[in-house]
């Protein structure tokens, strides 16, 4: 093997091993999702959404502090349940408008 075919075959290891990187890099990136999508979501139409405003609004209205602990088999229905509890203790509803 000469030095100029040795000097090729290292080139190109180099090449593919920057190539393999990028890629990776990148599938990693896109494959992350957006830390923010989540609480964007609309619940408002959501039975533990509107659930959990009844409840807020209760506990507001009783001066109590989140007193039904409930228990979701789903995190989605969880998180609307927890929404609508906190715009209903919090007054931030429309229904009387």
């Amino acid at each position: 093997m000469t030095l100029r075919t040795g000097l090729k075959q290292c080139a190109w290891v180099a090449v593919m091993a920057l190539g393999i990187g990028i890629t990776g890099g990148a599938t990693r990136a896109v494959a992350a999702p957006a830390p923010q999508e989540h609480h964007d979501v609309d619940y408002s139409k959501n039975k533990n959404y509107q659930m959990g405003m009844h409840d807020g609004q209760n506990d507001k209205m009783h001066n109590l502090d989140h007193s039904k602990k409930r228990h979701f088999k789903k995190d989605d229905d969880h998180d609307a349940y927890e929404a609508g509890y906190k715009a209903g203790h919090e007054g931030n509803h429309d229904d009387h408008h």
